[in-house]
């Protein structure tokens, strides 16, 4: 990176940290959203504007009835006609199989109304590019001409998935784009979600310490942190979530950061010294950010956490909550249970793929066996095998796997991909 690079880096990363102060200081956002991920059924995602899906040639009309010298109201009736003629064929292509040019027009439609929500900075960029996260192209959301977000469209593959994702559009807003949004955005985007159907896929939840907090006696925030976790002050409903740490926890004169949970999991709790991170090892100024990123992959993120990002942050556990405290805020806690829905639908794919491969697999000589070997030498195999489980059901207990085999074989059974010896 050249030296006026980094200045730049520099400038905007000092007014990533004015402006998150000025939002404490305002008391309107003691609570950082950090960034946020959602999707969109393209059935419930805003339908393109007539001028987006059908540019008017330019000035058409009005040519003609310069030429032919119409009246006022001649030339009114027909932009009038005009609109009206290309409004029908908008609402028939809502009815119509989304082909992929229309998807490309949602894509930008939805972009421009998520830049308009942040705020008067951002615009959608018209310019379609390569797509990411399994997205084959996308929409760029700029602040002041920087990408600072995108909008995904079409699947990368083939397949049954990728013909669900073909039906998706999904938002992704990056910290950039979550500080520097207007004031009160969170709630606006939240109705905007709710009015679409999304899902939130992602969503960070940031509590900012500038000038740096409390080591409660242990001389070092870092050892007061790992030593609250060796207490288990850290730990949620009897569970004490997983840890690690990256940066130079022995020197200090490199970022550090703490984790606790998982991203697999869905919750996951990064600890760290933002200071360093936006301005380098030469930092000096404590600052520190406890992040919580939740994800949907065991829960469902309901649009009220932009509404109210402080109580669902201390929902996330007593020690979050006593993290609120140490800000001075005070806030309900509301917490992000894992859904048993999802559970079981994990429970019931695992099954499934196994009752098919039993079925399409080895049920031929599961009965071959059954038929012909003794019925002692038969009983000492189930003896054997009852209580060993496949590889990818060692995670779920047996009770759960009990009940989704009999969901699952009765579902194959009725479908008619069971023949009546798994009915």
């Amino acid at each position: 990176m050249s030296k006026r690079q980094n200045d730049l880096v520099l400038v905007n990363n000092r007014e990533i940290k004015v402006r998150l102060h000025a939002a404490k200081v305002e008391e309107w956002s003691y609570i950082h959203i950090d960034w946020l991920r959602f999707t969109v059924n393209r059935r419930h995602a805003p339908v393109p504007s007539v001028e987006l899906l059908f540019p008017e040639s330019d000035g058409s009309i009005d040519y003609m009835a310069e030429r032919d010298g119409w009246s006022e109201n001649r030339r009114a009736a027909a932009h009038a006609e005009v609109k009206h003629r290309r409004q029908r064929v908008v609402n028939l292509l809502k009815d119509l199989p989304d082909p992929d040019y229309q998807a490309s027009s949602q894509a930008f439609t939805l972009a421009e109304e998520v830049a308009e929500i942040l705020g008067q900075d951002f615009t959608a960029d018209p310019l379609i590019q390569k797509g990411k996260d399994f997205y084959r192209f996308r929409i760029d959301i700029l602040r002041k001409g920087h990408p600072v977000g995108w909008v995904g469209f079409l699947a990368t593959n083939n397949g049954k998935r990728a013909e669900n994702q073909n039906n998706t559009l999904h938002v992704n807003l990056e910290g950039m784009a979550c500080t520097f949004a207007q004031r009160g955005w969170p709630q606006v985007m939240a109705d905007y979600i709710e009015d679409h159907r999304g899902v939130i896929t992602r969503i960070d939840l940031a509590a900012d310490f500038m000038d740096g907090i409390g080591d409660k006696g242990h001389g070092d925030v870092f050892e007061r942190f790992f030593e609250e976790y060796r207490a288990g002050l850290m730990d949620h409903l009897g569970h004490r979530p997983d840890s690690d740490v990256s940066g130079d926890h022995l020197s200090k004169k490199k970022g550090r950061s703490f984790y606790l949970g998982s991203r697999a999991g869905g919750k996951l709790t990064n600890i760290y010294e933002k200071g360093k991170q936006l301005f380098g090892k030469e930092d000096d100024s404590k600052w520190i950010r406890v992040e919580l990123r939740y994800g949907n992959q065991k829960r469902v993120l309901k649009p009220d956490m932009l509404r109210n990002p402080a109580g669902f942050f201390a929902g996330a556990s007593d020690w979050h909550a006593s993290i609120l405290r140490e800000m001075s805020v005070q806030a309900v806690p509301e917490p992000v249970k894992c859904e048993k829905q999802i559970q079981i639908q994990t429970i019931d794919a695992e099954v499934t793929r196994n009752a098919r491969w039993f079925m399409n697999t080895a049920g031929a000589s599961a009965v071959l066996a059954f038929i012909n070997l003794p019925k002692e030498q038969m009983h000492g195999l189930f003896k054997e095998f009852e209580n060993r489980l496949p590889n990818r059901l060692r995670k779920f207990g047996m009770t759960d796997i009990e009940s989704a085999y009999q969901r699952v074989f009765t579902k194959l059974a009725s479908s008619g991909r069971a023949s009546p010896a798994f009915a």
